[in-house]
């Protein structure tokens, strides 16, 4: 099994039917694993911290920038 994400998929991990955040998900090669580590981050950061998980870089960063940058309801990463 590949772990390279289809249109589809990334809707159905992110809810989001924008097709330019689709298109970049898609375009940057983030990994299910990348995307399911930003989600996380978004619906719970603080368990994310309380586990001692390191704040998001790279991909998995930008990947969280991108997903709450049209939803103000999502919680704000902490920066280092």
């Amino acid at each position: 099994m590949t772990d390279t994400l289809t249109r589809d998929e990334v809707r159905a991990l992110t809810g989001r039917s924008d097709d330019r955040v689709v298109t970049e998900i898609l375009a940057m090669g983030a990994s299910r694993a990348e995307l399911a580590v930003a989600r996380a981050w978004l619906e719970n950061d603080e368990a994310m911290l309380n586990e001692g998980r390191p704040i998001p870089s790279g991909r998995v960063a930008r990947l969280v920038e991108m997903l709450q940058a049209n939803d103000e309801d999502l919680p704000a990463i902490p920066k280092l």
